[in-house]
């Protein structure tokens, strides 16, 4: 099936290990990972021929490049192969999989298939999971990974990055999620990888702040030690150096109070010691804008704080504007942006790129910088240069900020290829698996922290011949412990993955050839999902349970049953519709149309501190719920238990009644036989146990009422002293 394609050694030996277990693949950028998956995916099509491949990357434009990739080598017809993402409707998917064999999709638009079951996982035997290092936390790759190897016939999944990450954590987490069973490594050092690596030669060039910039640094750092020499001395922050502090362990810190505050802990420094975090965190933020970036993104950013705190509410931002050591830094800032001062790593990259466009009139560059509104700056500053035409490469829209849409995203790469323009100033979604063939140079406008970003972006260069990268460095600035951070975390990361492949099989929870059971043997519990409720996490584990979920546009959360219909809430929502008035008008439509309505309320926050609302308010509506409207309130701590709960309700229900329900928008349909059984049940020992073998066995209530002490014997559990004792209480005058 392949053409015009010959594998390179390395590329054979780790398709040897890749065709016999689940494998996490880890190679250098522009060595060719998706020609490895093109490798395997030919050998299980010829082991199973009408199976299916499905090949999963985080953006389209990815998708776009695997697809040329097996266009261009695979011997398939091209109408066997489809895209799916958020572009292609539904419908279509579903026609697509029944027509298709081989698919290139975004996680999550498969995984709202994968829940409503218009795709079948069981004729996939090859699952490709591109950009793998991905595969954590709540990320759709770890969902579909799941289902796929609990559902397929024939499953093995190959994993695709060229960086996992430096924590050992993280890329066990990465093992596990992805189900893997063996890893391939290899470096620019490897034998039989070094001969296809082209040399990159990296450069760090340095500039040093001017004076006019390290005076509002002075009065940022005075601002930040302040406020640490005030955490030290409440006892919040514990350490002896306090002139800095790191992101992540503010962070950590503000993690640890806001638990304590969830928890029910009432404590004025606690919550001052809250805000006081977040002043810092702001802060430091327009300390990294200053250092590493420059006047025009920290002018934006401090002015953004300056109106917020004439609206705001938060007791942070107001705080911090009142602040002297803050005006102070904002007037300074003002001045140097009045007078149109650059940041010298800006100066210096000009000159570069004038320099090397000049040496090279075909050159081609890359200009990485973290932050959108620098990047804008930048595009707007290097096309001032004759010669030069930039244009600025960016992630879809944000909030209010503009962005590219996946189309304009590849349009722009096909122009930058074609050599349209010469300079591609990209933000953080250049960095990841996007095919450019020929990049000469490639510039940091700042140093990261990210072992897994510094390699995407040195990836960028040196594919096809010798690649330079240079990388902009402000001295004493944090820019120098980025460039160690990340210098180290590469080197941890491949110790970490030498010592993970030999102790693999302890790590691993599920091997390839673990039985894998269901929550749910026979007949499948059905449950009705609103279809606004698909990305929740509570959805994707009513599918790990074997839910037979059928998501439809309904006027409730979930429908259990014919009667049971439940409105779901995080406490956060809880507390939000009570301000806004939703949830009364909620509980009313729920009791008017639902037998047994019930809301459920997730989450482990305290309910009276989550908003500012009264505690009485709360209660009150609490009681008029319960109350009032007769509708139970159920709390759970976090999705697991959400859906268990509404899996055992479903179940229960389901057992006793016909699965065949359907969702209704009419009025509440009678519940004949809950009131049956409830009337029967208040005889005396009888219950909700023996009230029902009565209604089976007398059919109704009247034949039940009129029945001899004799015929009343005859139902099993009931013996002659209840007989006679239910006779007694049916036939005395009140």
């Amino acid at each position: 099936m392949i053409k015009g394609f010959e594998p390179r050694l390395y590329q054979q030996t780790i398709f040897a290990s890749a065709a016999k277990y689940n494998t996490l693949v880890v190679l250098p950028t522009g060595m060719g990972k998706t020609n490895i998956f093109l490798l395997l995916a030919a050998q299980r099509l010829k082991q199973y021929p009408k199976s299916k491949i499905l090949l999963i990357g985080p953006t389209r434009p990815l998708i776009d490049q695997y697809l040329r990739v097996f266009q261009d080598y695979f011997d398939m017809d091209h109408e066997k192969y489809a895209i799916f993402t958020g572009h292609v409707q539904p419908k279509k998917r579903e026609e697509l999989w029944n027509t298709c064999q081989i698919f290139f999709s975004t996680p999550q638009g498969l995984e709202n298939d994968i829940i409503s079951g218009r795709i079948k996982l069981e004729e996939v035997t090859l699952l490709g999971v591109d950009e793998a290092h991905r595969a954590v936390g709540d990320y759709a790759y770890v969902f579909v990974a799941k289902q796929y190897m609990k559902k397929a016939r024939h499953p093995r999944i190959l994993g695709l990055t060229a960086s996992p990450g430096s924590d050992m954590e993280k890329i066990t987490e990465v093992v596990q999620n992805l189900h893997i069973e063996e890893i391939e490594v290899r470096t620019d050092e490897d034998p039989d990888v070094k001969q296809y690596i082209q040399e990159i030669d990296v450069k760090w060039v340095k500039v040093k702040l001017p004076p006019k910039f390290l005076d509002v640094k002075k009065y940022i750092d005075d601002f930040i030690k302040e406020r640490l020499k005030k955490l030290k001395e409440w006892g919040i922050l514990h350490r002896a150096d306090t002139t800095f502090v790191s992101k992540k362990d503010l962070i950590g810190l503000q993690a640890q109070l806001r638990g304590r505050a969830a928890s029910g802990e009432k404590d004025f420094v606690m919550w001052n010691a809250i805000s006081l975090l977040a002043e810092i965190m702001k802060v430091q933020h327009a300390l990294e804008l200053l250092e590493t970036q420059g006047v025009k993104a920290l002018h934006t950013y401090l002015n953004k704080l300056e109106r917020e705190a004439y609206s705001t509410k938060v007791k942070a931002v107001k705080n911090l504007v009142k602040d002297l050591n803050f005006r102070s830094a904002l007037i300074k800032c003002q001045t140097l942006f009045d007078e149109r001062a650059e940041h010298p790593k800006l100066v210096e990259l000009q000159n570069m790129v004038d320099r090397e466009q000049k040496k090279n009139k075909d050159i081609k560059m890359i200009v990485f910088n973290q932050y959108r509104d620098n990047a804008q700056d930048i595009v707007e500053k290097l096309n001032i240069i004759p010669g030069i035409k930039a244009n600025l490469f960016i992630g879809q829209q944000k909030r209010s900020q503009s962005g590219l849409s996946q189309k304009k995203q590849k349009e722009m790469l096909d122009e930058f290829r074609e050599g349209k323009f010469n300079v591609l100033v990209a933000t953080s979604v250049g960095e990841e698996g996007l095919d450019i063939p020929r990049v000469d140079l490639v510039i940091f406008f700042e140093p990261i922290p990210s072992a897994i970003r510094h390699i995407q972006r040195r990836g960028r260069t040196g594919r096809q011949e010798k690649g330079r990268v240079i990388i902009l460095m402000a001295e004493d600035t944090r820019d120098v412990g980025y460039k160690w951070a990340a210098h180290h975390k590469e080197k941890r990361m491949y110790r970490n993955l030498g010592s993970l492949k030999q102790k693999l099989k302890t790590v691993l929870n599920v091997r390839r050839d673990t039985p894998l059971t269901r929550f749910v043997q026979g007949e499948k519990v059905k449950i009705f999902v609103d279809h606004r409720e698909k990305g929740s996490p509570v959805i994707k584990q009513l599918v790990d349970m074997d839910a037979d979920l059928k998501i439809e546009q309904m006027d409730v959360d979930y429908l259990l049953s014919e009667r049971v219909a439940v409105e779901f809430k995080t406490v956060e929502d809880f507390a939000q519709s009570i301000i806004d008035g939703r949830l009364m008008e909620q509980v009313r439509e729920l009791k008017k149309k639902y037998a047994r309505p019930l809301i459920i309320i997730e989450g482990k926050e305290d309910i009276y501190s989550v908003r500012n609302i009264h505690a009485n308010a709360i209660r009150g509506m609490l009681s008029n719920i319960v109350v009032s409207y007769g509708v139970p309130l159920l709390q759970t701590k976090s999705p697991i238990e959400t859906a268990n709960l509404l899996y055992v309700i479903a179940k229960r229900e389901q057992d006793d009644t016909s699965k065949d329900f359907m969702p209704h928008t009419g009025k509440r349909v009678a519940d004949t036989k809950w009131l049956q059984e409830y009337i029967i049940s208040a005889l005396p020992g009888i219950g909700a146990t023996l009230a029902k073998p009565l209604l089976k066995q007398f059919k109704s209530i009247s034949k039940i009422v009129n029945a001899s002490v004799d015929e009343l014997k005859e139902v099993e559990g009931i013996g002659k002293v209840k007989a006679e004792e239910i006779r007694r209480i049916l036939d005395e005058e009140y």
